[in-house]
């Protein structure tokens, strides 16, 4: 039987490679004569035992590998008088038939009589029913395939989504604004990719006002449409793309800016926090652009240093002002580790389009990373006004994909927002996120606290 099987592979292989020989010849037959052709010497030919008693069949050129397996493995390869296979050449017909029957005659050799065959088909005949079974779910897979190419939404598009619903609860709102609220938001992305590296992204979002935690600065971190209550929207339209192996550009026409542009914003608070305040406030202090035209670019000057920038402006599409007038850029520094320390320094200024420039911040980042435990928080500057922020975070906490935090951030202005969260992955589609949220707004001294619970769909 293992001769049989080993036949069953020899054969098509060895098949091929003197067909292809074959056909190599007829196609040549057309430039080379006749009499070249029927020379008596090409049908002289001598059985060799090993590839290298080939004299011009070298180990780099490329069939050579199939040549060693019909030589030494088959035994079906033979040679002219002198030792040379002269492969680039066109072949006789004389030499067709030598080489065939050569072939055959292993196959011959190897099947051994008819036994194996006999065995093949009793085997055949047996398991009948499960060969029909797999060969009617390979139809059916081959209809789906050809069902899904047909109605695919696209071979280039993916549709990502991203629903967050908040249930919140005041516990001292500011006024009399006292009463429980629910509330959403929900982004659906069109991702198309052109080299699979690539992005083009147009991001649909609607939702209702982002009032409930109006007595702390920031609200939501997930927050809704502000005035379009309901009403969709276009919030992204950007494209982002490689630039050989270490330099990625983004080039947008809406909503980018500041730490979309930033590789990392370091701290673990920013994602699994439910306010605002949990990623670095002083990313959105200038609030100058990213309504019309950004552009930026992240290069990476090694494996840990990575160095971003980027440009956006807030009226470029108004030819009274343009892309020059109303901007304002950044500039950061990252050094990612896989280890202890993740860390940035930033800078950023800009322009309001009065022709006053904006005052220039400067800030710095940092997480210390112990096995899961995370201290973090930043510390910005602009012109003397400082904000900043300190916490812990853990990941992982009673189950893989969870994380739980606590944090304090003081605002430019002395806005103070705390919270405490626990961030719990029910499955890889819903996570549920209970917070504690304190805000106080500098200005007014009203203190509020709130309980809320954050539910978050991807999909």
């Amino acid at each position: 039987m293992a001769n049989f099987w080993k036949a069953a592979m020899a054969g098509p292989f060895v098949l091929g490679a003197v067909f292809s020989s074959s056909n190599i010849a007829a196609e040549a037959a057309e430039t080379v004569s006749v009499d070249a052709l029927s020379n008596s010497e090409s049908i002289q030919l001598a059985q060799v035992t090993s590839v290298s008693e080939l004299s011009d069949v070298l180990p780099s050129d490329w069939a050579y590998t199939a040549l060693q397996r019909l030589v030494e493995e088959y035994g079906c390869l033979e040679g002219y008088p002198d030792r040379s296979y002269r492969g680039n050449r066109a072949m006789t017909r004389y030499e067709f038939a030598a080489g065939l029957n050569a072939c055959l005659d292993v196959i011959v050799q190897l099947i051994g009589g008819g036994d194996d065959l006999d065995t093949v088909r009793r085997l055949q005949e047996e398991f009948a029913a499960e060969l029909a079974t797999i060969r009617g779910r390979v139809d059916t897979l081959e209809a789906d395939v050809a069902e899904l190419e047909a109605n695919q939404f696209s071979t280039t598009t993916k549709l990502k989504g991203q629903l967050d619903a908040h249930l919140v609860v005041p516990f001292d709102g500011p006024g009399d604004l006292d009463e429980p609220t629910f509330q959403y938001r929900t982004r659906l992305n069109l991702d198309t990719s052109f080299t699979g590296e690539d992005r083009l992204r147009t991001r649909l979002q609607f939702g209702d006002a982002n009032n409930a935690l109006s007595g702390v600065p920031g609200g939501f971190a997930a927050a809704g449409s502000g005035g379009f209550v309901n009403d969709v929207r276009i919030d992204d339209v950007y494209y982002s793309f490689p630039i050989g192996s270490r330099i990625s550009g983004i080039v947008a026409a809406n909503s980018i800016v500041s730490d979309d542009f930033v590789t990392s914003t370091i701290v673990p608070f920013d994602g699994p926090s439910v306010a605002d305040y949990g990623g670095p406030q002083f990313y959105d202090q200038l609030g100058l652009g990213g309504s019309a035209f950004a552009a930026g670019f992240n290069v990476a000057l090694s494996d840990n240093l990575i160095l971003d920038a980027g440009y956006a402006t807030g009226r470029g599409q108004d030819a009274d002002k343009g892309i020059f007038d109303e901007y304002e850029y950044l500039v950061q520094l990252n050094y990612l580790s896989d280890g202890l320390i993740d860390a940035a320094v930033t800078y950023m200024d800009g322009e309001s389009g009065d022709g006053n420039g904006a005052d220039g911040i400067i800030a710095g980042l940092l997480s210390l990373d112990f096995g899961g435990f995370e201290i973090g928080g930043y510390y910005a500057d602009q012109d003397g006004d400082e904000s900043w922020q300190a916490g812990v975070a853990v990941s992982d906490l009673l189950g893989t994909g969870n994380a739980a935090g606590i944090y304090y951030v003081e605002d430019f202005g002395d806005d103070e927002t705390a919270e405490a969260y626990y961030s719990m992955q029910i499955n890889k589609y819903w996570t549920l996120t209970p917070a504690v949220i304190y805000g106080e707004f500098d200005a007014t001294g009203d203190e509020s606290w709130y309980g809320a619970i954050r539910s978050r769909f991807k999909f």
